[in-house]
């Protein structure tokens, strides 16, 4: 499998089996979850000028918390810490903690990129960030005897399988992956859970001697909010949540998260396609006819040139069919591509540069793509003319396009582990053919490939009912502030379906929507003005606001 991009924002999608039922095992009530944490000594950051030239300008500590908060004096690993000084410390507020998603982003890598938050928030904030447990420099979790196993490992992963023997494939690939973790870090496997997570975050806010907390985090990191404000809600001063996970159905419900995340994966690409007919070849490659039309089995349909005011070209026999648009006539294109791809690979270029692309390497690339509309789409419709041309395409462009912005394969082990850590209560590998062909039945094309990431958390070596510190609910925030939520109307990996009902389990939260936006992180001078004048002045936007989008996809 090609390592992929997630814009540091990756779904954690599966949660528990076919039923989605909790375990019988007791899980401790939310006051001991809080009362071992408050019984861990408060660590000490030593900051210091952070020694990475990448990250000059930064300062740079670190944290000892516990492995296991059950045990709150007993073995600890180190958190890498990572703090932006607030730039105008005469009006500072004080600490504004965030997170990367994943889960398995980086926040130290983030930091490497530049300025962690923009504008008045830099100012009036010392901005915080660190690599979660189990990530980078954090107690980094460890599946492989070395490096060359890991690449090789990675390599060979094909999601999602496009027949049987890759299914089989990436049956024993889960099954081998899950007892490297379980050989190489079983001690810490266990304690990977969102709530240890979020339990080391509140050790931080004593650290930097905050009596409350402030928080921004999109996607899984609103989750790792979530579980926070559920567990410390009075500790909580703002928190501001971007690009919803559904906490109740994420933990809850395997079927109904994968199958809702797979539908706003499909509803982004059907907009996808609609926004590059409009926009035109010169905007959107894909728009434009290919250069070749035998890949596909049959003539690949060619634009066809609408009269002015017509709604579309009519057929002329005596029942009129509804008019094919020029969006119907890309899906087609994209679909047939699909399913040539899923006969065998489709070989770009010739000669001894020729690229052979497989079937889950374009499923992957329409996933990740679309989280990102400035670039991402028009990177998505450049391999797609490309895969049309075939041997006259350009595997230059088809490889950069399918290796762009791939995290290291340490991102994909701390990805698997956190979440099976928090969901692999109730997976049992005999259940997965029949969800497998469930979810393939009721969203083939995009259900498969968020189920398949998964697999590994049906071998997982936890408990039946899971790991005993995991958070199931209630999420109601209790907090004198309600949070602030923000999400874009066509989001492809937390649609807006999941930022309502999160909206719901949290009560105590308003949300608002950029009605015209896409990809998976709202921004924008409506999104910044609102965050801004939320987690600064803790002013909260009416009921029932929306946001409009500074710009739309494919315009220049």
């Amino acid at each position: 499998m090609r390592r992929w991009k997630f814009v540091l924002i990756v779904l954690a999608a599966a949660a528990q089996a076919l039923t989605g039922c909790t375990g019988t095992q007791r899980a401790p009530a939310v006051s001991e979850l809080v009362e071992q944490a408050d019984a861990a000594p408060t660590p000490r950051l030593d900051w210091q000028p952070c020694a990475d030239a990448e990250l000059r300008g930064f300062d740079c500590a670190t944290a000892a918390v516990p492995l296991n908060y059950a045990e709150p004096e007993g073995k600890t690993i180190d958190l890498a810490v990572v703090r932006q000084p607030a730039t105008d410390p005469e009006q500072r507020i004080g600490t504004l903690f965030t997170a990367v998603g994943g889960p398995g982003g980086s926040g130290l890598d983030w930091a490497r990129q530049g300025e962690l938050l923009p504008g008045e928030l830099s100012e009036r904030f010392d901005v915080v960030t660190f690599d979660q447990r189990g990530i980078g420099r954090s107690a980094r979790v460890r599946c492989f005897a070395d490096d060359e196993h890991q690449r090789r490992f990675w390599d060979a992963t094909l999601l999602p399988p496009a027949n049987a023997d890759e299914e089989r494939a990436a049956e024993q690939a889960a099954l081998t992956l899950a007892q490297g973790c379980a050989q190489h870090s079983g001690e810490l496997l266990g304690h990977l859970t969102t709530v240890d997570a979020a339990r080391d975050m509140d050790l931080l806010r004593r650290a930097v001697g905050e009596k409350q907390l402030t928080y921004t985090g999109g996607s899984y990191a609103s989750y790792l909010g979530q579980v926070y404000g559920a567990l410390f809600g009075e500790r909580v001063r703002a928190l501001q949540l971007t690009s919803l996970i559904d906490p109740k159905t994420y933990t809850g419900d395997a079927r109904a998260e994968v199958l809702g995340t797979a539908a706003g994966t499909a509803e982004v690409r059907a907009e996808f396609l609609r926004l590059c007919a409009a926009a035109g070849k010169d905007k959107c490659a894909f728009a434009g006819s290919p250069e070749r039309s035998d890949l596909t089995g049959a003539a690949v349909p060619q634009e066809r040139p609408e009269k002015a005011g017509s709604a579309g070209p009519v057929d002329q026999s005596t029942t009129v069919q509804p008019a094919e648009t020029a969006a119907d006539r890309l899906r087609a294109r994209d679909d047939a591509l699909l399913e040539r791809l899923r006969q065998g690979p489709i070989t770009v270029g010739a000669g001894e540069n020729a690229l052979p692309v497989r079937y889950s390497e374009v499923v992957q690339t329409h996933a990740t793509m679309l989280y990102d509309p400035e670039r991402g789409w028009p990177a998505l419709a450049e391999l797609l003319i490309e895969l049309e041309r075939g041997p006259t395409g350009d595997p230059a462009k088809v490889r950069k396009v399918l290796t762009a912005g791939a995290p290291d394969y340490d991102f994909l082990d701390s990805f698997t582990a956190i979440t099976c850590a928090d969901q692999s209560a109730g997976w049992r590998p005999a259940d997965w053919p029949a969800l497998s062909r469930d979810v393939a039945t009721a969203a083939p094309l995009f259900g498969p490939f968020w189920l398949a990431m998964h697999q590994p958390c049906a071998a997982w070596p936890a408990p039946e009912d899971g790991y005993p510190q995991r958070h199931t609910g209630s999420w109601t925030l209790g907090s004198d502030k309600p949070a602030l939520l923000l999400n874009n109307r066509f989001d492809p990996v937390t649609p807006l379906s999941f930022a309502k009902d999160a909206q719901q389990e949290l009560v105590n939260a308003r949300l608002v929507v950029v009605a015209d936006g896409y990809g998976h992180n709202p921004g924008g001078y409506c999104v910044r003005h609102l965050r801004e004048r939320y987690l600064v002045d803790l002013q909260l936007p009416a009921p029932g606001a929306t946001c409009t989008a500074d710009r739309q996809p494919f315009v220049s």
